[in-house]
């Protein structure tokens, strides 16, 4: 299958309940392209420098997603145009994004990344921790920035039920956190190979790259 049909392919499979998110990083304008004309409109980077050049070259209409590591002194780069930060881990990366929005008067999306996996090597916060920002007085006077939900990557592994156990569990955090913040609507997990997993297990958002465009 091409990029188009596998587009269409997860549009179908995924209904209009689940967003899909389509991961562009390493790839070239024509594929993102490719997918543009298929009608995918999000698409996700893991690397700022990268999000921009592409940003500056396509079409006006897409939203990016940052969906990596992000290092404070890199925000303003992608302040004037991202839609939605994945991966926020602390309240001082959200003062620098809140910072850096209201120059460009804009108001941009996150989610909290809650670390559910066993692998050293994934960040996140606990679900306390981010309790604890959701709640804090500085959070709370920030104009620029919106947390709308929660974002979890499982671990590396082929066992499945690890992950399913793992996806299940954030599944309980975000229902606990709605209840206190209804603003949080969004649930991203699961990738091109635990996707179906993550969305039997609640997710309204998956990251799909490998399975899109093919191998990197």
């Amino acid at each position: 299958m091409n990029i188009s049909e596998n587009i269409q392919k997860y549009k179908i499979e995924l209904g209009e309940e689940v967003t899909l998110v389509a991961i562009s990083k390493t790839k070239p304008i024509s594929e993102i392209l490719e997918a543009y004309e298929a009608g995918q409109r999000i698409f996700g980077e893991n690397k700022i420098q990268e999000m921009t050049d592409k940003w500056e070259a396509l079409p006006k209409d897409i939203k990016w997603h940052m969906v990596g590591n992000v290092q404070r002194n890199k925000v303003k780069y992608m302040a004037p145009y991202v839609n939605l930060v994945h991966t926020v881990d602390s309240l001082k990366l959200l003062k620098e994004i809140d910072k850096e929005a209201k120059k460009n008067k804009r108001s941009i999306s996150c989610l909290l990344q809650i670390k559910i996996a066993e692998e050293e090597s994934k960040s996140g916060i606990s679900a306390d921790e981010a309790k604890e920002i959701l709640n804090s007085e500085e959070f709370l006077k920030m104009q620029n920035v919106n947390v709308v939900g929660l974002m979890g990557m499982a671990t590396f592994t082929e066992d499945m039920e690890q992950v399913k156990k793992e996806f299940q569990a954030l599944n309980s955090v975000f229902k606990e956190f709605k209840k206190d913040y209804p603003q949080l609507t969004t649930l991203s997990m699961g990738m091109s190979g635990d996707y179906k997993i993550a969305v039997d297990s609640g997710s309204n958002m998956v990251r799909i790259g490998s399975a899109i465009f093919g191998g990197r």
